[in-house]
């Protein structure tokens, strides 16, 4: 028997004509598609309910938006979130996700990368957008009419454009193919111990703007239909998490590894779940012993990344997990270690996914210098390291400098750049500081102008209104210079030094 999303044979099972929100559509209109939970009201949105809802917001799209238009969706979790999506991939055209904390120069970079004519959002994310795009509120975008016809799109016609965290100047957008959403479904399927049985209800306190939020919960599920939770946290806490996973019946829930370690720091033990997954980074055996004793079942390591995702999974249904390691190589994919000439190697390498993967972005929006660079051969390189442990990957680190700081991957250079534009700053210098809550905290260190002083709160604000609450720096430092090449970069590895050695001594 074949996973959901390949063919017999174990291929990709890619038609010709091939559009996502059929996908995720298909069903039949009365199944249960969304369930909205605002504090104690619940709202049940069938099938037939969400495709009328993605043909209202297409039909409004058609009169200003042709096939190949990118257009914004700044929505939090709920039905018309997934509608504006689903209605922007109908009609041919690529959907922009973006993130309700970012701030005016997160959105601008993005927008303005992306070329983006129209940004479908709320009342809130209006008030964000202000001079930055030409917003459309999406509860008041709909127009009575036929049911809009899908595109003849292909797998590898554009339909998303995710981007990334900048680990290297400004965030690149990786574009995606319709295929995409089929090269999901496997690991998802798999990493929640065969997604689809009877009374599966899945959920994700993740935001549906990242690839993890949108692919990895709210789309697979809707193209296997199983019902998908759409519940907003201001602030995750664990007394909101066991309340809403007790009232919704939440079966199965990808969880980032903040939260589980939210999660765990309250003792918290929750039951009833059949599934819990985990990606952004390893547990660990304390971490993933933690989850047997507080869920009463193995917690699901999985892994991938923006440019390909979900290509190595664990399933406990299949398989005990092995700590230390982040699962095997998902049915479909062709993952390897390989050597600086892109040969496989048994020893440390870079991990790596060989072409032709149905998760694999098509390339970087406008950035073909950056797309060439990302690949070794017929290998797509990842930037992290690892060995095989027998069937098992191992992760062993990060070749780039990206932060992860609550499950959140923050990439330096964007803050660098930020911090650069305040009046009283040189040089800057930013790195990840170990944290036992939240992995890695944000650090800068700072060269001032001569005569200037700014206080630190000062500068955290100055990032917390241009970029996003959760990627200003958490902790800096004020030093009179920096570690810098002969050609005048910044050497993080330095300074990421120094703030391991900080955090070891307790500074």
């Amino acid at each position: 028997m074949s996973l959901p999303g390949l063919s017999d044979d174990g291929r990709w099972h890619l038609p010709k004509r091939l559009n996502m929100a059929a996908q995720c559509l298909e069903h039949p209109k009365d199944k249960i598609a969304i369930v909205e939970i605002n504090r104690r009201d619940r709202h049940e949105v069938t099938y037939g309910e969400l495709g009328a809802m993605v043909d209202d917001v297409a039909r409004a799209l058609l009169t200003s938006i042709r096939a190949g238009d990118r257009v914004g969706v700044l929505l939090s979790q709920s039905a018309w979130c997934a509608a504006a999506h689903l209605a922007i991939w109908k009609i041919g055209a690529i959907s922009v996700p973006l993130f309700k904390l970012f701030r005016s120069e997160a959105l601008r970079s993005r927008i303005d990368n992306a070329g983006c004519q129209i940004v479908l959002t709320d009342s809130e994310g209006e008030l964000l957008l202000k001079g930055l795009a030409q917003s459309w509120l999406i509860n008041q975008v709909g127009q009575s009419g036929e049911p809009i016809a899908y595109a003849e799109t292909s797998p590898d016609s554009p339909a998303i454009l995710i981007y990334t965290s900048g680990t290297t100047g400004q965030a690149k957008g990786a574009l995606h193919g319709h295929r995409v959403l089929t090269g999901h479904i496997p690991g998802v399927y798999l990493s929640h111990n065969h997604l689809g049985i009877a009374d599966d209800m899945l959920w994700t306190p993740a935001d549906w703007a990242w690839i993890g939020g949108l692919f990895d919960v709210l789309m697979v599920g809707l193209a296997l239909g199983v019902p998908v939770i759409a519940a907003r946290f201001d602030k995750f806490t664990p007394e909101l998490c066991v309340e809403l996973i007790g009232s919704a019946g939440i079966r199965n829930i990808f969880f980032p590894p903040t939260a589980l370690k939210i999660l765990k720091a309250a003792n918290q033990k929750i039951s009833g779940l059949r599934s819990v997954a985990a990606g952004g980074e390893p547990l660990g055996k304390e971490m993933l012993q933690w989850g047997q004793e507080a869920f009463g079942l193995n917690i699901n390591e999985f892994y991938g990344q923006t440019e390909c995702n979900m290509f190595v999974s664990s399933c406990a249904e299949e398989f005990s997990p092995k700590a230390g390691c982040i699962g095997k190589v998902v049915p479909g994919f062709t993952v390897d270690v390989i050597d600086a000439n892109g040969n496989p190697t048994t020893a440390e390498g870079d991990i790596a996914v060989r072409k032709g993967a149905a998760a694999m972005m098509l390339s970087y929006w406008g950035r073909p210098k950056e797309t060439e660079a990302k690949y070794r051969n017929e290998w797509l390189v990842t930037g992290d390291r690892g060995i095989w442990d027998g069937e098992f990957l191992r992760f062993l680190g990060r070749e780039d400098d990206v932060i992860t700081s609550g499950g959140y991957r923050i990439g330096p250079a964007e803050i660098e750049d930020c911090l650069l534009t305040h009046p009283d700053v040189q040089n800057v210098g930013v790195v990840g500081k170990p944290d036992p809550t939240r992995t890695e905290i944000v650090k800068a260190y700072v060269v001032c102008k001569a005569g200037r002083q700014p206080l630190a709160d000062e500068l955290q604000d100055w990032v917390k209104q241009r970029l996003a609450s959760y990627s200003y720096p958490r902790e800096i430092e004020f030093i009179n210079e920096l570690p810098m090449t002969v050609t005048g970069k910044v050497v993080r590895k330095v300074l990421k030094d120094r703030a391991i050695s900080e955090a070891e001594c307790g500074e």
